[in-house]
């Protein structure tokens, strides 16, 4: 059996390399090459990848706006867009797009993993997937946060800064931007507002 390949298509180094380790970690037999950028992936991926994990906020041609020419690329290769944002509309667009699955940056090792081998063991059939991302959606709707994100939930609705939160945190200031980026990722948003909007909807905070 030869190894399967993946090719992941993100804009951000540091998530590359986690997501290539977490991957590596994980799967047996598998290959994983990286792309900062669509144009990046096309020029310069040599051969036919087994799945390909696309990230939607990339720079220059976004993800979505990128389907087209992944698929002329790569016409029988599926796709699986990778985002932090969650929002119904979001996925249903990157389904529209020919996205045969869609998953969470703050999805766990396991949800991602097992979508990516649902797809190399049989490439057409989304069956499963559709099970794994009602499921998804589900959990989404009640995010459970650790009691140190809800402790940065708080301090963001005092309107802190990541320094002031680390100050009053006594923790590093990188700490707490890691802490508000998976804030927003769990949330589904992009932005400190819309997590504050939305964690009021949820009743997360009052």
């Amino acid at each position: 059996m030869h190894n399967k390949s993946i090719l992941l298509i993100d804009d951000h180094a540091m998530f590359r390399s986690g997501m290539r380790l977490l991957l590596l970690a994980g799967m047996q037999q598998v290959q994983v090459f990286e792309a900062g950028s669509l144009e990046q992936a096309i020029n310069e991926t040599l051969q036919v990848p087994d799945v390909i994990l696309l990230d939607i906020q990339l720079q220059g041609v976004n993800g979505l706006q990128g389907m087209g020419m992944i698929k002329r690329q790569w016409p029988a290769t599926p796709v699986i867009m990778l985002s932090s944002l969650t929002d119904p509309d979001t996925v249903r667009l990157s389904k529209q797009r020919g996205a045969v699955a869609f998953v969470s940056k703050a999805d766990t090792d396991k949800k991602i993993i097992a979508t990516i081998e649902s797809l190399f063991a049989n490439p057409s059939n989304t069956e499963d997937l559709q099970t794994l991302h009602r499921n998804e959606l589900r959990s989404l709707a009640n995010p459970q946060l650790t009691p140190r994100q809800c402790q940065v939930l708080d301090l963001l609705c005092e309107g802190l800064s990541n320094r002031a939160i680390a100050e009053r945190m006594q923790v590093s200031e990188y700490t707490v931007r890691g802490h508000v980026q998976h804030l927003l990722a769990v949330l589904g948003v992009n932005s400190r507002s819309a997590a504050l909007y939305k964690a009021r909807k949820l009743g997360l905070i009052s």
